[in-house]
């Protein structure tokens, strides 16, 4: 069984209550404000559900998450960065990314970024919180990925691309201008995927993710981060 949580007050039962089956579903219910949101992020929490569904907050054991000194960029990509004539920015089409996050899934495979969703992570954003990458063919979004920053750990959600290796040049430059302006510590990956694991992430126990929460998220941790322009 899991908890069900009503609007108010927020509150998460202890991450170590998330089932076995599904791996990580801890509560039901709760809601997508801010409030709601940034709680759920400082504890690990993230909310994953099908737009017909009730709002399904998850704390899976294993966690994947990326550090930035273990970042793995392959020659290829490399050569890709110098020379494909792509370029990224940080925070200045959120909304777009999102959006193209949530196309991009549906036609694969089906999406649980609704527009509730859109809506909510739209918000963080304007409050300071949701951060993205766009990368660039000229004046054509091709990729990109989208997330929230507290402390120094940024808590990714999704990425696209549209051109070959575009929602890489993304991640390696996420990394990059984390690390410099706000000495980013962790990124959270949340589940394993080998693309992740070709770049570097690895898996970790819930316990250790968790300790490393307490650690890089100030517990006064409110600040809303400054996008680069």
């Amino acid at each position: 069984m899991i908890d069900w949580l009503a609007p108010w007050p927020v509150g998460f039962p202890p991450s170590e209550n998330a089932l076995e089956t599904p791996n990580g579903l801890l509560a039901a219910g709760g809601a997508l404000t801010p409030d709601w949101l940034l709680a759920a992020y400082r504890r690990g929490i993230f909310p994953w559900f099908n737009e017909e569904d009730p709002i399904l907050w998850w704390s899976p054991d294993p966690r994947m998450v990326l550090f930035p000194e273990s970042l793995r960029v392959r020659r290829s990509l490399a050569k890709r960065l110098r020379n494909s004539g792509m370029t990224a920015t940080f925070d200045q089409a959120f909304e777009s990314v999102i959006t193209q996050c949530a196309e991009q899934r549906q036609a694969l495979e089906g999406t649980w970024i609704s527009s509730d969703i859109i809506r909510a992570y739209v918000n963080l954003h304007q409050l300071g919180h949701g951060h993205s990458v766009e990368v660039w063919e000229g004046d054509t979004l091709v990729g990109g990925l989208y997330g929230i920053l507290l402390g120094r750990v940024f808590f990714g959600e999704s990425m696209f691309s549209i051109r070959p290796d575009s929602s890489k040049i993304a991640l390696v430059r996420l990394v990059e201008w984390l690390s410099e302006d706000h000495d980013l510590a962790m990124i959270d990956c949340q589940m394993h995927t080998s693309h992740l694991a070709s770049m570097g992430a690895c898996d970790i126990s819930r316990e250790h993710f968790d300790a490393l929460l307490r650690r890089y998220i100030p517990e006064d941790c409110q600040e809303a981060s400054t996008p680069r322009r």
